[in-house]
């Protein structure tokens, strides 16, 4: 079976391949708009766009196309990529020393079959000094990711207190329970 990943995350790739699944990537391009307020239902709509344009672009009906969105969320405020150092230090501020949420939306197409979920982890953080602060976003490493951190790096080994929830949702792509929707929709990976 021809497998597409439409998303060019490194983390997603590699969750991918760990469970041992061959796939080829073609990146949704379009813009990242939804009409959605509750965080679980904006990852899933826009999981849902990026594999409707992977779709259109592949037209190919034997293709299991996978799309996945991950935003990080405090109370009710989303946060997204910090696009600066100023966005970084007010994100890093915000979630030091307390429980915010991190959903990712993942949608599939495959033949007519149409797939569409959101997962939720529970993340606490251990507060951070002002001077970890500074520290972390003189790094490169805040700006590529949703809450401007991954807990797979650095800042996750220093400062997660726990998480509630699946750890690879954190990462970018829920994998098991991803693996176990398809089987139910009869897809073996």
């Amino acid at each position: 079976m021809r497998v597409i990943l439409a998303s060019g995350s490194p983390r997603r790739k590699e969750l991918l391949s760990e469970i041992g699944v061959e796939f080829e990537v073609i990146k949704a391009a379009g813009e990242e708009k939804t009409s959605a307020a509750l965080p679980e239902e904006i990852v899933k709509e826009l999981a849902m766009h990026k594999a409707a344009e992977v779709c259109e672009k592949v037209a190919d009906d034997e293709a299991l196309i996978i799309a996945a969105d991950t935003i990080v969320s405090m109370e009710g405020k989303v946060l997204g990529k910090p696009a600066n150092q100023e966005k970084a230090r007010e994100m890093m501020s915000m979630l030091s020393g307390k429980v915010h949420q991190v959903y990712t939306g993942v949608a599939c197409f495959y033949h007519e079959k149409q797939m569409v979920f959101a997962e939720k982890t529970d993340v606490a953080l251990y507060e951070m000094t002002k001077e970890e602060i500074e520290a972390y976003i003189k790094t490169k490493l805040p700006y590529d990711k949703a809450g401007g951190y991954g807990i797979q790096e650095m800042f996750g080994m220093k400062y997660v207190k726990e998480i509630s929830g699946d750890y690879y949702n954190v990462v970018g792509l829920p994998i098991a329970r991803l693996y176990q929707q398809l089987k139910e929709l009869g897809i073996d990976l």
